[in-house]
């Protein structure tokens, strides 16, 4: 056996093999191959491992070291174009979680902080080094944008801007992450902002970076909100609320929003009602989160609120993805003695696989053209407004009002 990978003569009677083979080959990937998205066998074991545990399976098994691809986010890209996720099994214990998720609200007061302990917390050392200046840990904005500081600044400024922050408001972000929103909207808008997280890690560095400033942040579940503020907004927090709760957050927008406020919600999404999350995301990554469709955040909203703003920009998730995969392979030898070589890998994996995702997106004159899941990063713009009347009209972004 070869250190660098199995050869394929050990192999090549094997059943397994000749099933993952086959498998690969239709997304144009070779077992062993030359090209930088073929993956690079180091275990025999791996190819029964991935087709009896899905998904999960090859998630753990690069963990483990039994397989490298130098480009795992076209490697991504290119499985899920030719549909292989669905080709693979679900194992026995995703068959009951996805099960459970039907019937039981994973994302209920009680179990909404588990995302914060065991992603959000893993350590400001590390998302320090990998995101930018402003710890922004959603989607750039690359339009004029050539790095990622650039991209986040444009990002930020876009939010402010959309929202018409104007000095003396008051902002409520929810999800407010390390508070780099909360901090740039007070320094350059004169707002008062009002930020609620889940994750001890992120409000203490959001204290900290706000200290001076008109800025109040609190360990808080949002569904605890009960004040009026002008303006709300929540950026990369809704993919947490799960689809049992979205009712319940539209809710809790409108009973802190102003009657004449705005509210912009910032968000991936599926191009499809599919409540079924990745068994290794859900796992290792993001536990018990869950990403909204068109539909479902429509449905939501609809009692409460209109949308004025619809616009999305998920191609630039790849961008943005890829940027902090190269900060954190940078930053690694500073942090390496606080982790694991496997939790590097899981890190590595989890980057490129988002990255992979987030490529298969088109976004074409206001309509979304996508071949698999994750279709999109958006913004959701919405404001309370008592004219009766229904969507106005429809370009790239889509604009409406409130029917009271």
């Amino acid at each position: 056996m070869s250190s660098s990978c199995i050869e394929e003569v050990s192999v090549r009677d094997n059943e397994w093999y000749r099933i993952a083979n086959e498998m690969l080959s239709r997304a144009g990937i070779t077992l062993n191959g030359p090209n930088p998205f073929d993956i690079q066998v180091k275990n025999p074991d791996f190819f029964k491992r991935v087709l009896q545990e899905g998904s999960l399976g090859l998630g753990e098994s690069y963990m483990d070291g039994w397989w490298e691809c130098e480009r795992l986010d076209i490697f991504f890209t290119k499985v899920l174009r030719a549909g292989l996720e669905n080709q693979l099994p679900h194992h026995f214990k995703d068959t009951l979680r996805i099960a459970a998720a039907r019937l039981v609200n994973l994302q209920s007061k009680k179990r909404a902080w588990i995302v914060g302990k065991e992603h959000y917390d893993l350590g400001n050392d590390l998302f320090s080094r990998m995101l930018d200046k402003h710890m922004q840990y959603s989607c750039g904005y690359w339009k004029d944008a050539t790095n990622l500081s650039d991209a986040q600044d444009a990002k930020l400024k876009m939010i402010c801007e959309k929202l018409q922050l104007k000095p003396g408001m008051k902002l409520l972000d929810i999800g407010c992450g390390w508070g780099g929103l909360a901090e740039f909207a007070a320094r350059h808008y004169g707002v008062s902002v009002f930020g609620v997280t889940i994750s001890a890690e992120q409000q203490r560095m959001a204290q900290a970076r706000c200290e001076g400033l008109d800025v109040t942040i609190l360990l808080q579940d949002y569904r605890d909100l009960n004040e009026q503020f002008d303006r709300i907004v929540s950026v990369g927090m809704f993919e947490h609320v799960g689809p049992k709760n979205y009712a319940t957050y539209f809710e809790v927008a409108d009973r802190n929003l102003k009657p004449d406020g705005i509210f912009l919600l910032h968000t991936i999404g599926s191009k499809k009602t599919d409540n079924n999350v990745d068994p290794w995301i859900n796992k290792y990554i993001f536990p018990n989160g869950c990403l909204p469709s068109v539909r479902q955040i429509a449905d939501a909203s609809e009692p409460h609120f209109v949308m004025e703003d619809w616009h999305n920009f998920g191609a630039d998730y790849d961008k943005t993805l890829m940027a902090w995969y190269e900060r954190f392979l940078a930053a690694w030898p500073e942090i390496e003695g606080n982790y694991s070589e496997r939790f590097k890998r899981m890190f590595s994996y989890y980057l490129n696989a988002c990255a992979g995702l987030s490529g298969r997106v088109i976004f074409n004159s206001g309509r979304l053209f996508s071949a698999g899941a994750l279709s999109t990063v958006c913004e959701f713009l919405a404001k309370i407004n008592p004219v009766n009347a229904g969507f106005s009209y429809f370009q790239l972004s889509l604009l409406a009002h409130r029917c009271d």
